[in-house]
């Protein structure tokens, strides 16, 4: 405690060098801060669309980003074909898949 005193008492020399390494600091803390926070966890969740994407197999339930489910008839290199319940087949990208039913609803038909 008596250390601190004497801390500041002490006279302010460079305190112009101090104030512009403090700003640096704090300019560093608030992008590794927005790195954790921000970037690191879309970069996660679009590797894991990706490997989503990449696994689609012929016969599988999916829902597409518009809502429509479907069941998977074909697929290509960027582009599946899906066949919705009144037996018409829509092609679309991959990209244009959001998530799979395979595993959550039994197939009806």
């Amino acid at each position: 405690m008596h250390f601190l005193n004497i801390l500041l008492q002490a006279p302010a020399t460079g305190q112009g060098q101090n104030a512009a390494l403090q700003q640096i600091l704090l300019i560093v803390v608030i992008l590794v801060i927005f790195y954790f926070f921000m970037i690191r966890p879309q970069m996660k969740r679009s590797k894991e669309q990706k490997k989503f994407r990449d696994s689609l197999q012929k016969g599988q339930r999916v829902v597409t980003i518009g809502g429509i489910h479907g069941k998977i008839v074909d697929i290509q290199e960027t582009t599946v074909s899906i066949e919705v319940e009144d037996g018409s087949r829509l092609r679309m990208e991959k990209s244009a898949i959001a998530s799979s039913l395979s595993d959550q609803l039994p197939d009806t038909k």
